[in-house]
């Protein structure tokens, strides 16, 4: 998700820099001992960082006046784990904020936190809750389109908890509760249409690399 540049109050960015660069220095050590594991991981990470960057950079006018667009991380998640795709989400919203003004980097603490570490943790939680049962496919499905769900949720939160519409914790419900509607509009189909390319890409991955089958499967 891309939460404009200056958008949040100072105190807001500040938390979600602080909550997520830890998890995005993880990522970065596990991405690279993956390499060091096996230097044929270096082209996994490319894919799923790339197929972060590309799909997150698509904009999908909604109601009122948003954007809403798929986030890409369920690739990421299914190969390396959430770790991981912290560390190549972080770096695909910088190039964004950078190159094309997504998002910021007053926010980019913010975005990380929603696209690239929430919304895939749960996405991963997923994942392993049903990979043992169904095709490696539609477990892929699943995990990209919940990824991207929680995504949008934590969104809504993240600007609730800046812009509440009232006094205490009625006036953050009541505030997540009118962006997760705006949301919704087109989140729900693009995230269906994002879990189908991921699950597609999976499915063509593990035919190709019999490494990435083994992984996904562990």
């Amino acid at each position: 998700m891309h939460i404009m540049e200056g958008f949040l109050p100072p105190v807001w960015a500040a938390l979600w820099y602080a909550f997520a660069i830890p998890v995005v220095a993880y990522g970065a050590y596990k991405a690279k001992k993956k390499i060091d594991e096996d230097p044929r991981n270096k082209s996994l990470l490319a894919v799923a960082g790339g197929f972060i960057f590309v799909l997150s950079a698509l904009k999908i006018p909604s109601v009122t006046g948003s954007c809403s667009h798929p986030t890409g991380t369920g690739i990421a998640v299914v190969l390396f784990g959430p770790a991981i795709t912290a560390f190549l989400s972080a770096i695909a919203l910088l190039y964004q904020a950078l190159l094309l003004a997504h998002g910021g980097i007053t926010t980019l603490g913010a975005n990380t936190a929603s696209m690239g570490i929430i919304g895939p943790f749960f996405g991963w939680l997923a994942y392993r809750a049903v990979k043992d049962r169904v095709d490696i496919k539609v477990a892929t499905f699943i995990a990209a389109a919940i990824a991207d769900w929680v995504t949008y949720v934590v969104t809504s939160i993240q600007l609730a908890l800046a812009f509440p519409s009232g006094a205490g914790m009625a006036g953050v419900i009541s505030s997540a509760t009118k962006f997760m509607a705006i949301f919704a509009v087109t989140q729900i189909p693009l995230a269906i249409i994002e879990g189908v390319v991921a699950a597609l890409l999976i499915g063509y991955l593990v035919q190709v690399r019999e490494d990435v089958a083994q992984g996904v499967t562990a």
